[in-house]
């Protein structure tokens, strides 16, 4: 019987001690914190979502920075085996808008025990808590603990998670133990994260949500760097939301590296800019005594007056007949490109997840061993791989789980 450590019980690191396990490893499971699956337990606003129906190829598209890497992996556990394993250990599943899988509870604990009650009925696995690792043993086949003891195994499973949500135990300790393995670490930046603005944000936008808007984001000279369209709110200084946590993917480092970028908003998203202009000359023609202020609830909700006054400088009392062609091109363009300087993300107590990490291209994508460490493999958000919201970040989790629990707990001698 060979002997697994595993470094990390969140859902990468339960995955492989199980699949380990299974294959009749004896597994040490190895937690900093006093809980396991910290993380998991909180993630998706508390109801994981776990996994997305989507086709194959159209997943791969949601994963960075090269998600065909990814293929191996799904060949052995994809989301209809996540599921699958879920329903077998007794929590049923749903799925929701945009494809998105579940817990039928709506409760991410369910995911959760199912895991650990799995683990916990295992006589093959020993679960450590509060045990926090300091270094891998010099043959890299065991690690040494921050008290001063050492746990010798044959295989070496890092699964630490990144640097998003420090509360729930991560630290970045994976991505130190890979470089003192010789392993190149991409540098880390939050990724799924709010975006801050440099313009204020006034107070009766916070919290503010637009269902249906266009979200372009271009560096200053006009190159598009990301655009979409759905929901955003608003924050104390800058942008959330869907679309906005999907276009940090895409701006997080360019934005961590200090450089400013445009973020265009479209209010309009279903008029072109000439049948909305046609219908603002309408507008101001029929409703001609109306006063500025009042008639931009004819166009805006509530919540946007104020920004909208701020920006367009068109007297707060001018009757609509007075406003000008030059003043209804402005009242267009704030409908149609309502522009905002972004300057930062949020940091990683706010990050989903982390983008960067163990350069893939080191690692046998099939078994996730190290290509430089015979005996080491890595599984989780402590690789360089990151996706787009909707699931696809903990399939990514418990692929990679899978895969090396799977191979690291095979018996050599068989």
């Amino acid at each position: 019987m060979s002997k697994v450590i595993v470094v990390g019980a969140g859902a990468a690191g339960m995955m492989a001690a199980i699949t380990a396990a299974e294959q009749g490893a004896e597994v040490v499971l190895i937690e900093k914190m006093d809980q396991a699956g910290r993380k998991l337990r909180i993630t998706g606003k508390g109801r994981c979502n776990l996994t997305n129906t989507v086709p194959l190829k159209e997943y791969i598209g949601h994963i960075g920075p090269d998600g065909r890497w990814m293929r191996n992996c799904f060949a052995q556990l994809f989301n209809t085996q996540l599921m699958d394993f879920f329903e077998n250990h007794g929590v049923p599943l749903v799925e929701e808008r945009g494809h998105r899988v579940f817990p039928q509870s709506g409760k991410s604990l369910d995911i959760f025990l199912a895991l650990i009650n799995d683990l916990e009925n295992r006589s093959n696995v020993e679960i450590r808590k509060n045990c926090a690792v300091k270094s891998l043993t010099d043959d890299r086949h065991g690690v040494r603990l921050q008290d001063g003891t050492t746990i010798r195994g044959d295989k070496v499973i890092i699964a630490t998670g990144g640097l998003s949500y420090p509360t729930t135990g991560s630290t970045g300790i994976g991505y130190r133990l890979a470089e003192e393995a010789g392993h190149t670490v991409v540098p880390q930046v939050p990724s799924l994260v709010s975006l801050t603005c440099q313009e204020p944000i006034p107070s009766e936008l916070v919290g503010f949500a637009l269902k249906n808007v266009g979200l372009t984001i271009t560096r200053p000279d006009g190159k598009k760097l990301y655009e979409a369209f759905g929901e955003m709110t608003f924050t104390p200084n800058g942008i959330d939301g869907p679309i906005v946590l999907s276009a940090s993917r895409q701006v997080s480092r360019i934005l961590n590296g200090g450089e400013a970028l445009i973020a265009h908003l479209d209010l309009k998203p279903a008029l072109t800019s000439e049948k909305l202009d046609h219908r603002l000359i309408t507008d101001l023609d029929s409703n001609g005594t109306r006063l500025f202020h009042d008639a931009l609830r004819m166009w805006l909700p509530a919540e946007l007056i104020q920004l909208a006054l701020d920006r367009l400088h068109i007297e707060y009392y001018k009757r609509l007949h007075q406003v000008n062609g030059a003043e209804r091109k402005r009242l267009l363009t704030f409908l149609k490109d309502c522009q905002f300087t972004l300057t930062g993300t949020g940091d990683y107590n706010t990050a989903i997840v982390t983008q960067g990490g163990i350069d893939t291209k080191e690692i046998n994508p099939k078994t996730m061993e190290s290509k430089l460490v015979p005996g080491l493999f890595f599984a989780g958000e402590v690789l360089d791989l990151d996706a787009d919201t909707g699931g696809f970040n903990l399939q990514i989790a418990f692929s990679t789980g899978y895969a090396a629990g799977k191979a690291a707990g095979a018996n050599e001698m068989q």
